[in-house]
């Protein structure tokens, strides 16, 4: 990974209350568990109980892999007509939780009618012990219940991936909602707040006019400069080469950009794109909502950036605060009379409206690549080049780290 303009991410000691300690994350805006069975999952998921971590990553492989729904006659069908393309379709982890074999030995074995018997009825019995674990509903499609199990999945081993990276917490400098002190002035009531006052500048005061006790003319209090506020909008590229392996590291980078920046008091916004905006959720500090969209994207097919920079634009808030996109894709546009042109003319608008644009490119081409550095350029952000997946959610963190 390189980047342009980009600085290394701090090393620290990581912090184990990072994924330890559930309370920490509660205190974020939204409840993550609101009802008796959401808190058993969340409790089952915590104490690593091994077939609700299997099913989360069950839930969450069907999902990346767009996976509509769980039918047992046309799985097996798939499987056997055509192996190769049904392994790119449904990828190891779902033919081994369907089969109960390893996908090798399913791939060897799968021409054999005897095989192709006991195949038929395992699929058809795991189908059944997810319905009636509630992960699938009566029609083999993916029930609320299982996509909040594979949210609380995703959350914890992403979290304690970033405690393992040494990736916690950053050394920043801490903002306060209020603002930072500035010059000393005359306090005033109602305008500034107790722990305002320049105790110094009162004593000094009270000493140079002698006065044996402070006075209300004696006090003296920092006013606040507006807080350097980030709202962060996440665009991810949910077209049909990013599913799978792609999808699923974008996910987990977004859950630790969403955790990083809501801890720091900062807003992040979520925009997912293909052809079209699918899914828009204007920056917030709720970490529940943001950690239940993420969960549930999927991939749809073609690919343009103009109109996702375009539609960011509408995301962020009016008021003046330090606006970012952040724009992951592994691809350039493929929609439009003219891609190139029409996606630098929304970077520009960005830059008009005041919105910083950095790009982390998975695998681009020289085509893609050469794209992707004149909107960074004119969007005064930073291109990133992807080369491993597991580097995804580093890379996503250095850039945000950067804003501050």
């Amino acid at each position: 990974m390189t980047g342009s303009g980009a600085h290394d991410p701090a090393k620290e000691a990581p912090d184990t209350t990072l994924a330890g300690d559930w309370s920490e994350a509660q205190e974020l805006s939204g409840a993550l568990a609101s009802s008796p069975d959401e808190e058993r999952l969340m409790r089952s998921v915590l104490e690593n109980e091994e077939q609700a971590v299997e099913d989360g990553h069950l839930v969450t492989e069907a999902i990346n892999r767009s996976v509509g729904s769980f039918t047992p006659d046309l799985m097996f069908q798939n499987l056997v007509k055509d192996y190769r393309n049904a392994s790119r379709l449904y990828g190891e982890t779902l033919i081994r939780a369907l089969s109960g074999y390893s996908p090798d030995y399913v791939r060897k074995n799968v021409n054999i009618p005897e095989f192709q018997q006991a195949l038929s009825r395992r699929i058809e019995e795991n189908v059944e012990a997810l319905q009636e674990r509630g992960l699938l509903d009566e029609h083999g499609f993916l029930t609320a219940r299982s996509e909040k199990l594979a949210a609380l999945v995703l959350y914890t081993e992403e979290l304690d991936a970033l405690v393992t990276k040494g990736l916690g917490k950053q050394a920043r400098k801490e903002r306060s909602p209020y603002g930072e002190p500035d010059e000393a002035v005359t306090y005033k009531r109602g305008k500034h707040r107790f722990r305002d006052l320049a105790l110094k500048r009162c004593i000094k005061t009270a000493v140079r006019r002698g006065h044996d006790r402070l006075r209300k003319e004696d006090l003296k209090a920092y006013d606040r400069e507006e807080r350097g506020r980030i709202q962060v909008v996440y665009a991810l590229d949910a077209s049909g080469s990013m599913r799978g392996d792609k999808l699923a590291e974008s996910k987990r980078a977004g859950i630790a950009l969403a955790y990083r920046a809501i801890e720091a008091g900062d807003e992040v916004g979520l925009l997912v794109f293909t052809s079209k905006v699918e899914k828009a959720l204007p920056p917030t500090r709720d970490f529940t909502d943001l950690l239940k969209e993420l969960t549930v994207v999927r991939a749809g097919k073609e690919t343009d950036l103009a109109r996702t920079i375009r539609a960011s634009l509408e995301l962020f808030a009016r008021e003046h605060c330090t606006k970012h996109l952040l724009l992951l894709t592994d691809a350039v546009p493929t929609t439009g009379k003219e891609p190139r042109k029409e996606t630098l003319e929304a970077a520009n608008e960005a830059l008009s409206a005041g919105v910083t644009i950095s790009i982390v490119g998975i695998s681009l081409d020289s085509e893609g690549e050469s794209l992707a550095r004149d909107v960074v350029e004119l969007g005064q952000g930073r291109l990133y080049r992807v080369k491993a997946l597991d580097e995804l959610d580093a890379i996503i963190l250095d850039d945000y780290d950067a804003l501050g």
